[in-house]
């Protein structure tokens, strides 16, 4: 079988990251393949200029297959979504160490140039977390081990597992650890999706419908800090491409509470909500935010676009679909 040589793949292509990465990669004029689980039907965006292909990665022929005459490849696959999903799927969260596992070891095999593997903040140690007012965190605080049950524990064994991989085949690997990315394009609905887009999704429901009360899980007062996806492209590449091999923050240094959110997000549709709080609702860790001192001294950049910024472009796009989804 002849394999066609491709700049770059893109595994979880038909992802909410990996659509807007495949996007940007087009734009630059690499030749793409992108290759998700779902069938095209289902993926957030399909770009006619990149090879599109439905495989399962946690199949360690597919992830082969996928792989072959690859220069680089961003290791975006994972069963996961917001905190409902993470906390209620904790084996399905586990299973993608087998996509982790093959992807790399394909990897190796055809010689692959560069290897990203996208990490997450829940690799962070709980006991780091515990108030609203939180410490940001830096890269060294994933250790002593404690991370998020299920989905961080799988983050953070693929990392270590890319980490030998470098040391052991002398395979690039590179890892960011992603802090809630958001914006259009991505999951709003149907219980993965994470909390900017949730609140979007009531505020606009709230708009199109006139009933103006919703409901927060929580006291709406744990904190996090959330990134924009353009800025989580940029970065993405900036790390695959550089020196720097540790696992390093991608994530926005603006921490806000839920409160904090909900309010940005009446502002920009123009409306006041009444709250009500759902205690027993998953809440994840109480706080959590970046510390960017590394990221900022290795590159000199960090996510800089503003939440309320971000906040507009996503409600905008959110919005149409519930008004398209409303009738």
């Amino acid at each position: 079988m002849t394999v066609r040589p491709v700049d770059v793949v893109v595994a979880g292509g038909g992802g909410f990251i990996g659509g807007h990465l495949v996007a940007d990669l087009l734009a630059q004029g690499k030749s793409v393949r992108s290759v998700d689980v779902k069938p095209s039907s289902e993926w957030y965006q399909v770009h006619e200029g990149a090879e599109n292909i439905q495989a399962d990665l946690s199949l360690r022929d597919a992830a082969f297959d996928a792989t072959a005459g690859a220069r680089e490849v961003y290791m975006l696959a994972a069963d996961m979504g917001g905190m409902g999903f993470i906390e209620n799927n904790k084996a399905l969260c586990m299973l993608s160490v087998l996509t982790s596992t093959h992807m790399l070891q394909a990897a190796q095999a055809h010689d692959v140039e560069r290897f990203f593997y996208s990490s997450s903040a829940c690799v962070y140690a709980a006991d780091k977390q515990t108030d609203t007012d939180v410490t940001a965190l830096a890269e060294a605080d994933a250790y002593p081990a404690m991370p998020e049950d299920g989905y961080g524990w799988e983050k953070l064994f693929s990392e270590r597992m890319a980490r030998h991989f470098r040391e052991d085949y002398a395979l690039e690997t590179r890892v960011a650890r992603y802090h809630n990315v958001y914006g259009p394009e991505g999951t709003w609905t149907g219980g993965r999706e994470k909390a900017p887009a949730a609140v979007c999704r009531k505020i606009a429901t709230a708009v199109i419908t006139g009933d103006h009360e919703l409901d927060i899980w929580g006291d709406g007062e744990q904190t996090r800090s959330f990134m924009y996806i353009d800025d989580c492209v940029k970065g993405s590449q900036m790390i695959l491409a550089g020196d720097h091999v540790e696992p390093i923050n991608l994530g926005s240094a603006e921490l806000v509470s839920i409160n904090q959110l909900y309010t940005i997000v009446e502002e920009i549709a123009g409306i006041k909500c009444t709250r009500n709080y759902q205690l027993d609702a998953p809440q994840g860790v109480r706080g959590r935010n970046s510390d960017n001192t590394l990221i900022q001294e290795v590159y000199g950049w960090e996510p800089s676009i503003p939440l309320a910024d971000g906040m507009a472009r996503t409600y905008a796009w959110i919005y149409d679909q519930v008004k398209r989804d409303l009738g």
